[in-house]
Formats: structure tokens, sequence, C-alpha cells
């Protein structure tokens, strides 16, 4: 299993934005625990499941051991 976040750098809301995503839900949602993503910025109802992240959450997100990735493998 594994966690991985894309490049997609979104601007929006004075940010760059990227997306958080896992194998699984559980491990998706823990890790966003893990890094102290707030749970509004999750996506259920998106063609994958994944939270939005910013630029400066996804350099976090790497150091923590999440995979810098194009898209979903």
């Amino acid at each position: 299993m594994a966690v991985y976040v894309d490049f997609a750098n979104i601007s929006f809301r004075q940010d760059r934005w990227c997306h958080l995503l896992a194998d699984s839900l559980d491990e998706l949602h823990d890790f966003a625990l893990l890094i102290n993503v707030d749970k509004r910025w999750f996506h259920k109802n998106a063609s994958y499941p994944h939270y939005d992240i910013t630029v400066r959450t996804r350099e976090i997100a790497i150091s923590k051991g999440a995979l810098p990735s194009s898209r979903k493998k």
C-alpha cells in the first residue's frame, strides 16, 4: 500500500494546490491525519477519492513517505 501526491499545481485561493491519494481510503485518511490535512478538503465524490493539499503540504507529505506521482497507480 502507498500514499501518493500528484503534480497538479492548481491555483486557488491565493495558493497552489495538488492532490493526496492512496491505495485505500483508510490509508488516505490516516495519512491526512498524520500531516494535519483538514477533513473538509476530502473529495469522496470525485473521479477518485483524494484530499486537496497545498504544495507546501505536498513537501511535508513527501518527507513523511508519500510518493510523487503523475496519477494514481
